[in-house]
């Protein structure tokens, strides 16, 4: 069974740092672009930052100098390390990918379950 699985969430002080993990298991041929997106309470999910294969990085202009995204291709994994916290990044962090599961199959956008980010002193 296909999954990605976030880990690395919980509660820091602002200014702290956190390190996010989403892992990708089950049959997988190929993953094409990852990316990290939030969810804040009574807010829409946004687009923190993308990673292509080949490593060339986007990200939010409110994270941008904060936040570093970064790919492990041999272990379909992607990660986000988060520096200088603010309240203001409190929200369900998801991590999402589009994937093959076979070398003529189509490319399907994945999620993970979410891990809770909190900011607060």
């Amino acid at each position: 069974q296909l999954q990605l699985v976030e880990s690395g969430g919980g509660l820091v002080q602002p200014g702290g740092s956190l390190r996010l993990s989403c892992v990708a298991s089950g049959s997988i041929f190929s993953i094409n672009a990852m990316g990290w997106y939030r969810q804040a309470p009574g807010k829409q999910r946004e687009l923190v930052a993308t990673i292509t294969f080949g490593g060339n990085t986007n990200y939010a202009d409110s994270v941008k100098g904060r936040f570093t995204i970064s790919r492990d291709n041999a272990n379909n994994a992607m990660y986000l390390q988060m520096n200088s916290l603010k309240p203001e990044d409190t929200a369900v962090y998801y991590c999402n990918t589009a994937l093959k599961t076979s070398r003529w199959g189509s490319w399907n956008d994945y999620w993970g379950q979410g891990t809770q980010v909190t900011v607060s002193s």
